[in-house]
């Protein structure tokens, strides 16, 4: 539910709000699964003290704010807090933000937008109001939600938002018959994709990518406090021990998602699970016996607290992912390069006509390097 009270902000509010979603901005790569929040004390005008949300399990944005005013010997009684998601009303792993914004003695809090969990849903700004606290919501929720995408969704979609990327030359070649595909876009567009892979909560492939490439999937041209979590789809449980992506410790960051019965999984899965990797049975889809249900999957990602899923697979899971129906955005890097014949980005279909393709909307296109960066939106999302 969105409340927008936009009548009673000011210009002094607005330009303190995008100062607190600046450092959301600034947390892009810590919080997963947490959102990504920024908060700023504001008295007469004067900055008090600032701050981001740290590491799962650390301080929210606000406590950070409140730590740095007493730090520096300023009360922050009577201050305007601005923060860019609802404060929190619940025990989790930190106490309520609300309540230690009461304790302080804020006098207004001005939040972007609602928080969607229903332990908080609207209940941290009502704790706000019974304790005389004056409070707003609503000033640049669609910056907050843009910024928080994979939160969002996964809270009121119960599914988390799938980023596809794919690199590809001029005319939609994703790799060459004999399935080379290294490197068709340069070293700017790799680097750049690991920027999106730092901010997902995890990174999606196929076995077909894992056995024909042999990636890590990790990030490494991005400097990050955290790794993402790593899904295979896995349905008849074939990745390989020796996969790179199962090396130096880092299996314990790896769900494998297959289709077996338990039995089957046990035995076939018995050498990852000593690795440290995860097991997820997940049905198989009603019109592809035998291969996992994607919507079951997202369903379970999304149960596990993943929110923000970057996809990084070849042509048939991306085809796959694409006819379910399951993809909320593209991220495409396209080399000027011509490379004839090939795998495409998705081959979904076919299609009787024109019309059934999948449109894409807020298109945006950048060059990055010698190549060019598509960013569009699906339909629906």
């Amino acid at each position: 539910m969105n409340h927008h009270d936009t009548g009673v902000f000011g210009e002094l509010d607005l330009r303190m709000m995008r100062r607190a979603l600046a450092l959301a901005q600034g947390a892009l790569y810590r919080t997963s699964p947490n959102p990504r929040v920024g908060c700023v004390l504001v008295r007469h005008g004067q900055v008090l003290a600032e701050g981001a949300t740290e590491q799962a399990g650390g301080r929210h944005a606000e406590i950070v704010a409140l730590d740095g005013a007493r730090a520096r010997g300023i009360d922050p009684r009577g201050a305007t807090a601005y923060v860019s998601l609802e404060p929190c009303s619940h025990h989790g792993r930190t106490p309520p933000c609300a309540d230690a914004l009461v304790a302080a003695g804020v006098a207004r809090v001005v939040a972007a937008a609602r928080d969607p969990n229903p332990l908080v849903d609207g209940g941290g700004l009502q704790r706000l109001r019974e304790a005389g606290v004056d409070v707003a919501c609503g000033l640049l929720e669609n910056e907050s939600r843009e910024l928080n995408l994979g939160f969002f969704s996964r809270i009121e979609r119960h599914r988390p938002w799938l980023r596809l990327k794919v690199a590809s030359s001029l005319d939609g070649v994703t790799a060459l018959p004999n399935g080379a595909s290294q490197w068709i876009t340069g070293l700017a567009a790799r680097a750049d994709a690991h920027h999106w892979r730092a901010r997902a909560c995890a990174v999606l492939t196929g076995i077909g990518t894992v056995r024909d490439d042999d990636p890590s999937l990790n990030v490494r041209h991005v400097a990050t406090t955290r790794q993402p979590w790593c899904v295979v789809v896995d349905s008849r449980l074939e990745l390989s021990p020796r996969a790179r992506l199962l090396q130096h410790g880092q299996a314990q960051r790896v769900l494998v998602a297959h289709a077996l019965d338990e039995t089957l999984a046990r035995q076939r899965g018995a050498a990852l699970l000593d690795l440290g990797a995860r097991l997820l049975a997940i049905p198989a889809a009603p019109d592809r016996p035998g291969k996992v249900d994607l919507h079951a999957l997202m369903h379970e990602l999304a149960a596990r607290h993943i929110g923000e899923l970057h996809a990084e697979a070849g042509a048939r899971l991306n085809a796959s992912l694409l006819g379910a129906g399951v993809v909320d955005e593209l991220l495409l890097y396209q080399a000027p390069l011509l490379l004839g014949q090939g795998a495409g980005i998705g081959p979904f279909g076919p299609l009787q006509q024109v019309d059934q393709g999948l449109r894409l909307h807020r298109v945006q296109v950048e060059p990055i390097g010698a190549d060019f960066r598509w960013r569009a939106r699906l339909a629906g999302a």
